[in-house]
């Protein structure tokens, strides 16, 4: 077997691989023997049937499998073993023969390989990266304690309705035209009612102030302004038959509600950080600043990446590629997506494969390596920000521990996880190696760098 490679371009080369009968014959005939152990052929018994038949069947079935199996190995092993950059697959040439595996014993195969553009990164005090730090200000601090208030809260009965989120439970039933409970009518009992979102301000109106066991009168049609799904929920019937009840209701008030929110005090510091962590407001106010100057950091690295990489693509400038080639290869992996989805996204992959070339000279040049434990770890920093945006930040680890480990059963998951492992590493180790320009912005301004 001779495997050879011949450069074409400096972009691209041709793989020229021979293959005589010696390379594969031992694999064949080893392959025909099971089919003869497994062969079941009329007129034999399983195990029995001769050899000189198996061959005349399977032979040439045999054969391709086996040299396929074989040249599909030999390529790959030589690209790794002589360090070929290739850039997608290699491509069967245009000018390949066609393969005759019943007559031929030797074969030639031929392929395009795309290789990548040879360039150096280098970095130093003249590359200067801007570096976002996220102002964490006091009333982003009091909204955060808000909001752990807000969800740490509870519901409460009260005796009066004071509007806001207040919600009311009572008797309704339909009346006739003399304002009498009407007969065979509608009756609800328990019929929930929250009055600030009533679409008609007169209804609304009727509520102000009333109390536990008031009586009133109101439209439903009219407070709900003739909508069919939310009057087909209150009063508990179809959407179709909402028309033939556009009168007048009675609504006796049984229970009104209101949702507390949680007192600043031990109970939701501990629930929130965790037992005995912080022990006052300020104390409290403090930890959170402080974990929440953290949780930005991430985003802070992910911008400088955003930043570096636009740095480093305008250093080294347009490379070039084996474009036709490159296109032939995107266009065999998107066979159903056809020529215009190749020449509508090209562009855009080569903008995807430079920085992806740069990142790996970066992880070279830096020794950045990967490990399990950094993936799990990262699987679990995904889940606690996950939590962390529902204000679930004092989350057990065992959960995190669970939540890690269905995230990596899943086999595209792990490979995003590991490029997160990758590109924090990076951030890392090429901080200290450029000049960075420090910059304060507010979660606005920050936010507003994403907006397209």
């Amino acid at each position: 077997m001779n495997i050879s490679l011949e450069n074409t371009s400096k972009v691209s080369a041709k793989l020229i691989v021979k293959i005589e009968a010696a390379d594969y014959q031992e694999a064949v005939e080893k392959s025909l023997k099971t089919f003869r152990k497994n062969a079941n052929i009329p007129g034999f018994r399983k195990g029995m049937v001769p050899m000189g038949l198996i061959k005349k069947q399977y032979g040439e079935a045999a054969k391709a499998e086996e040299v396929n199996k074989l040249l599909q190995n030999k390529v790959y092993d030589y690209i790794k073993e002589n360090n070929v950059n290739m850039l997608g697959e290699p491509m069967i040439c245009e000018d390949q023969e066609a393969v005759n595996f019943a007559a031929a014993e030797d074969f030639t195969f031929k392929f395009d390989i795309a290789l990548a553009p040879e360039f150096t990164v280098e970095l130093g005090a003249n590359d200067e990266v801007p570096y976002y730090t996220i102002d964490v200000n006091e009333d982003m601090v009091n909204n955060q304690c808000n909001m752990y208030q807000q969800q740490s809260g509870h519901m409460e009965q009260v005796e009066s309705y004071e509007g806001g989120n207040d919600m009311i439970k009572g008797m309704l039933a339909e009346l006739d035209e003399n304002g009498s409970v009407k007969e065979g009518g509608i009756q609800i009992e328990k019929a929930s009612i929250m009055p600030s979102y009533l679409k008609n301000d007169d209804q609304k109106a009727l509520f102000n102030g009333v109390k536990v066991n008031d009586v009133l009168e109101i439209n439903p049609n009219t407070a709900y302004d003739g909508n069919e799904s939310e009057l087909s929920a209150l009063l508990h019937i179809e959407k179709d038959e909402v028309a033939a009840h556009t009168g007048n209701f009675s609504y006796q008030v049984e229970e009104i509600t209101r949702y507390v929110a949680a007192e600043m005090n031990q109970a939701l510091f501990d629930q929130v950080l965790g037992e005995g962590k912080v022990s006052s407001e300020e104390e409290f106010k403090a930890a959170l600043k402080e974990q929440m100057a953290a949780n930005f950091v991430a985003d802070s690295d992910y911008k400088f990446l955003v930043d570096l990489r636009d740095h480093l693509t305008k250093k080294v400038g347009k490379l070039e590629f084996p474009d036709e080639l490159l296109k032939k290869i995107m266009l065999q992996n998107n066979k159903d997506k056809g020529e215009e989805y190749v020449a509508e996204h090209y562009d855009k992959s080569i903008e995807e494969l430079t920085w992806h070339l740069i990142k790996e000279q970066l992880v070279q040049a830096n020794g950045i390596k990967v490990d399990n434990n950094e993936v799990t770890e990262m699987a679990k920093a995904a889940t606690k920000a996950q939590f962390a945006q529902y204000g679930m930040m004092n989350v057990p680890e065992e959960m995190l521990e669970n939540y890690a480990k269905e995230m990596l059963k899943k086999e595209n998951t792990v490979e995003n996880l590991v490029n997160r492992v990758i590109e924090s590493k990076i951030a890392t180790a090429v901080k200290p190696q450029v000049k960075l320009v420090p910059k304060t912005v507010s979660i606005e301004e920050f936010n507003k760098m994403f907006e397209a």
